[in-house]
């Protein structure tokens, strides 16, 4: 049965009791049955009687119930010492007699306090079961919400992760001291307490926790740093101390703190003041790492993909002394990650993942995962036994260009501008030299755009030269040339407007970040950072230089672009016949690959410009 069907169950049973109580009360107040005796004054009793007006009598103490002739029910009360019987003897009246019943405790128990012990029991449920804490008990807040998870249960291990062979290796060390803790404290070493993994999303940081705990065959507490956190003053402190509290009877264990930095942002940088209750939890927490070592036998690990946030006194030595990235992985660690997630996939042989992991780069393990799944369930759809290398082609463009839109309706021109603009994009970078090989143009609107061009690198690139940047923002520009060009300045589209935006963007750090302006040289300029960051951006400010320097600034930017968009012109006005013909295509297959569309370059031999001439 499923956790939520059985709290429905729960919350069932006491609303049920609390409804047949008002209903009973309802009942009971409104009940008039037809049979129930009309009360009487005595004095009219003993009138009736003289009348001869009554058939029988019932008498219990002091109440009297009779019966009319007529066969009418009725009852009165006698008064103290009154001596009626006589009279109904007189009068030939059946007279019987009946003693007082005595009721039982327990009767009474549930007629005078049934009703108000349901009432408190009922309130006592729903104050347990109240939602504040995380959906635990209100008792129970200050209760740490870490989830266990033991060498009994489904572990994973290193043969589960894949493509940070690095990272492995430097937390190798970590296992061996939980595995034999006498082998490093014999020599005096001390094993660091705290081990921070940082890395982009998706790269793989919780699941290399899990691998350690695995490997060492150690408890494994994990808990997300948004979960110390309440409404409540003190309690994210309390859930800290409760959570190394229970690292401390398990020991050896692994406890891991996933999002770190929810809890351990800067003190002093939020909106809330010095002293609010993140900040209390994070105080709590550097009491506690400081309070234990690493001879018990607990080993604290945490992730983030923000640690330019983190408190510098979180990321000291003896806290969070061992930093340990796991970066995106490279073509052969895409590979492997690639195997490992079609190990229970039935793959079709003429699968290659080395051309799949070629095709990806810069994806993190969780969207090679994702990228294996759609492929999946692609071939899943058209009923395959396999999936094939097609399906993972289909789904490699559903992850990077989103989904096709193939119910969007496009008129005829609409269609011949965005073949025009797609088109002016392949030409560039076809014929720039060093720019990354095409791979497919489509004018098949797919996500938010109405058609795309798509280039991927021979191999993975860490550093772009000058020349390699002038060159991207030509083919950025490349589309609103071809429709300057083909349809007049008067006629350009909405179209390049993330064009546009990206070209700036870069130009913007070609200026400032990386000091490729003859101008201004190689300063950096301004203090933004890569995240934004509130607490940070309020004490710093945007940017650090004077406004005759932002003027500076603004100019260098244009130069770059003003002179990306003439090499774009330049290309596109010498090599018209080579639009066309890549238009034309377009227009009739809607997608081309690199090969058609270098053959087709190939057949009209165009100028062999650069974006440097």
């Amino acid at each position: 049965m499923e956790p939520n069907q059985i709290k429905q169950k729960q919350l069932s049973l006491p609303v049920l009791l609390l409804c047949f109580l008002i209903a009973t009360v309802i009942f009971n107040f409104f009940k008039k049955s037809e049979t129930d005796p009309l009360v009487i004054m005595y004095s009219d009793f003993i009138e009736a009687v003289e009348k001869d007006q009554v058939a029988e009598v019932l008498i219990q103490e002091q109440n009297v119930y009779g019966r009319y002739k007529d066969g009418a029910l009725f009852k009165t009360f006698a008064p103290s010492g009154a001596d009626f019987v006589k009279k109904l003897e007189n009068k030939k009246v059946k007279v019987a007699a009946k003693p007082r019943e005595e009721a039982g405790w327990l009767m009474m128990l549930l007629v005078n306090w049934f009703p108000m012990l349901l009432l408190i029991g009922v309130w006592i449920f729903f104050m347990r079961q109240s939602p504040m804490g995380g959906g635990g008990k209100i008792f129970d807040l200050g209760k740490s919400k870490a989830k266990l998870l033991t060498p009994n249960d489904k572990t994973v291990t290193f043969e589960n992760v894949a493509g940070i062979d690095e990272a492995k290796e430097e937390l190798q060390e970590i296992i061996e001291f939980l595995k034999n803790p006498h082998k490093f404290t014999k020599l005096g070493g001390k094993i660091p307490k705290g081990v921070l993994l940082i890395g982009a999303p998706g790269t793989g940081k919780t699941l290399l926790a899990r691998a350690v705990a695995g490997e060492a065959g150690v408890p494994f507490f994990s808990m997300s740093g948004s979960g110390f956190v309440e409404m409540f003053v003190g309690v994210g402190a309390s859930r800290v101390r409760d959570l190394f509290v229970e690292g401390k009877k398990n020991a050896p264990c692994i406890i891991f703190i996933d999002e770190l930095d929810a809890v351990g942002r800067h003190r002093g940088a939020g909106l809330g003041g010095g002293h609010d209750e993140r900040e209390q939890t994070l105080n709590q927490l550097l009491v506690e790492m400081d309070g234990f070592e690493t001879k018990e036998g607990v080993i604290i690990m945490a992730a983030t993909n923000r640690p330019d946030v983190l408190d510098p006194a979180l990321v000291r030595p003896g806290r969070f002394d061992r930093q340990v990235v796991v970066p995106r992985p490279d073509i052969l660690g895409r590979k492997k990650i690639l195997e490992v997630h079609t190990k229970n996939v039935p793959i079709d042989e003429t699968v290659n993942l080395v051309v799949i992991a070629r095709g990806t780069p810069g994806f993190a393990g969780a969207e090679l995962e994702n990228l294996v799944n759609e492929a999946a369930l692609l071939a899943a759809r058209q009923d395959k036994e396999r999936v094939s290398q097609e399906d993972f082609e289909a789904a490699k463009d559903k992850v990077m260009m989103g989904a096709e839109r193939k119910s969007a309706i496009i008129s005829p021109e609409e269609k011949r501008i965005t073949a025009y603009h797609e088109a002016g994009h392949a030409l560039i970078a076809a014929l720039t030299p060093g720019a990354d090989p095409i791979h497919k143009v489509t004018i098949i609107p797919r996500g938010m755009s109405m058609g795309s061009t798509w280039q991927i690198p021979v191999e993975d690139v860490h550093t772009y030269p000058k020349d390699y940047l002038e060159g991207r923002l030509a083919i950025l520009y490349g589309g609103r040339a071809a429709e300057a060009f083909k349809f007049g300045e008067n006629k350009i589209t909405t179209g390049a407007g993330n064009d546009i935006e990206n070209a700036t963007e870069v130009a913007e750090q070609m200026t400032t970040r990386w000091g490729m302006s003859k101008e201004l040289g190689p300063i950096k300029y301004g203090n933004e950072h890569e995240h934004i960051f509130l607490g940070q951006t309020l004490a710093e400010g945007k940017r650090k230089y004077s406004e005759a320097t932002a003027g500076v600034v603004d100019a260098e930017k244009k130069k770059f672009l003003d002179k990306a968009y003439a090499i774009a012109e330049k290309i596109i006005a010498e090599n018209e016949k080579a639009l066309e013909k890549l238009a034309s295509a377009l227009l009739e297959k809607e997608t081309l690959n690199g090969a058609q569309v270098e053959a087709i370059l190939k057949s009209v031999k165009p100028q062999n410009l650069t974006p440097n001439e």
